[in-house]
């Protein structure tokens, strides 16, 4: 893929693994699973197309909603997949959680925390997960941050900007957020990085996520070059 403009942060939402197991009469927690295993693979496709780094929707804030034996078995399925998060990390990469982890049970909360600190000085390659993630609950989150400094007396409102709500961000340690891909046909964020996605470009996808391949990374990549990013201008 020579000569085409690679986005440096691909933002993924990991969509239509429920479906992918109904189309096979299969119990919807076997559509998380082999999404997992596509998680895996596209971490290296990543690597290979000269993305620096990829943000992961893995469970967001809403998903607790889902019928408990469904949220149950993405927890076993987590606990699981954290041995492979770990191993990903010793092949330099660094680990970033995005999202409130304290809903968690303690010991998935202590291995996240683990990873992300061990992990810290890789620079390979970035792999964020979202995990217990909603685009609002960040924006409140580093709103607040900012508003306590505020009656702290140590920020006036007056003064604050942009620069210094990014910074209280989970992703204030990641590179702006180029391209957003999703698939399974849906066409909305479902509030994903709502504030990161301002000017990222989106594309829409009909392949269930558990069906995702390298080319269609190649494909998102091939479209996200052909865009002109105008920021506002002209």
């Amino acid at each position: 893929m020579e000569n085409i403009s690679v986005p440096q942060h691909v933002g993924i939402i990991m969509d239509g693994n429920g479906r992918w197991a109904k189309k096979r009469g299969l119990p919807r927690n076997m559509g998380h699973k082999q999404g997992a295993a596509v998680f895996k693979k596209t971490i290296n496709w990543c690597r290979e197309l000269g993305i620096k780094c990829a943000t992961f929707y893995a469970f967001s804030t809403e998903n607790w909603r889902r019928p408990a034996d469904e949220v149950e078995g993405i927890m076993k399925l987590l606990r699981q997949y954290i041995k492979d998060i770990r191993a990903a990390a010793k092949e330099n990469i660094r680990i970033i959680i995005i999202g409130d982890i304290s809903r968690f049970a303690e010991d998935i909360r202590d291995e996240l925390i683990n990873i992300q600190e061990d992990s810290k000085n890789n620079d390979g390659f970035i792999t964020a997960i979202a995990l217990n993630y909603g685009g609002r609950a960040e924006i409140v989150k580093a709103v607040g941050e900012l508003v306590r400094a505020a009656a702290d007396g140590n920020l006036s409102a007056d003064d604050i900007t942009e620069d210094m709500i990014e910074q209280n961000l989970y992703t204030k340690e990641m590179p702006p957020l180029d391209l957003v891909i999703r698939p399974s046909g849906e066409q909305r964020l479902s509030n994903f990085m709502i504030w990161q996605a301002a000017y990222a470009e989106f594309l829409f996808m009909d392949v269930l996520w558990p069906d995702f391949t390298k080319k269609d990374l190649e494909y998102a990549v091939e479209v996200y070059s052909s865009r002109d990013r105008r920021y506002g201008g002209v």
